[in-house]
């Protein structure tokens, strides 16, 4: 008899913080069935937080580690973490991940950014979980990576323990609060929170795209490596079939 081999359409490779409880369970739930998300944790946020260069030696090993996973594609996914070095220094994460892997490699800061761009989407209105000043360190990203910032709020909870356990209501309320028509997307950052669940009555009650820190990572994983699914319940970014 000639057996066949069970492999998945594709693997996807997440390198998360030590105190992530969202990424996990998202991906599992949210991707394709035959998508496989594996994942490594790093101890990048809260007490363990360093400069970005200090922690790409870190990186680059839990890169080669999902590389042993055959993962088609490795993405670091902590917002702040991956924003915090700025444009350049997040590019040459990217560069060193992929030198590991041999294969093509995101951050949550670049799938952001693909999506905006792919959205063709310069001003914004943008929501983090966190405290004013890192807050204004992801703010300092996106204005040195050309966005307009039209409006902001950073919500001020207190740490992963209060991201994760957020109801999805939350992010929607302020959202709704922020309201500006003359936005071309909504922005709420952070991988660790459920804003996910509210994408699309969000959209239908704005008009406008919104994108999130673990939607926008799925969406471009799965682009990159060729896999063009639109997925329910993640909104129009998902109608977008090549990433920028």
């Amino acid at each position: 008899m000639i057996y066949e081999p069970i492999r998945p359409r594709a693997r996807i490779g997440f390198i998360i913080p030590s105190s992530n409880r969202m990424v996990e369970e998202q991906a599992w739930r949210l991707l394709p069935r035959d998508i496989i998300p594996h994942v490594t944790r790093l101890a990048m946020t809260n007490r363990h937080k360093v400069p970005l260069d200090q922690l790409l030696p870190r990186i680059e090993q839990a890169t080669a580690l999902l590389a042993d996973s055959d993962c088609d594609v490795t993405v670091l996914q902590c917002t702040g973490t991956s924003m915090s070095g700025g444009v350049a220094m997040e590019a040459e994460v990217l560069a060193a991940m992929e030198k590991i892997s041999g294969r093509p490699a995101l951050s949550a800061a670049s799938s952001l950014v693909s999506a905006f761009t792919t959205l063709n989407a310069k001003k914004m209105v943008f929501i983090s979980e966190t405290r004013q000043d890192e807050h204004a360190q992801k703010l300092k990203f996106l204005d040195e990576a050309g966005y307009t910032i039209l409006a902001d709020r950073a919500v001020g909870l207190s740490g992963s323990a209060e991201y994760c356990s957020a109801p999805p209501q939350l992010w929607f309320d302020e959202a709704i609060k922020l309201r500006r028509d003359d936005a071309d997307v909504y922005f709420i950052s952070c991988a660790n929170i459920r804003s996910i669940d509210v994408i699309e009555d969000l959209e239908e009650e704005l008009g406008r795209p919104v994108v999130t820190s673990n939607q926008a990572a799925f969406w471009c994983a799965l682009r990159k490596i060729g896999i063009t699914d639109r997925l329910p319940k993640l909104g129009r970014l998902f109608d977008e079939k090549t990433a920028a």
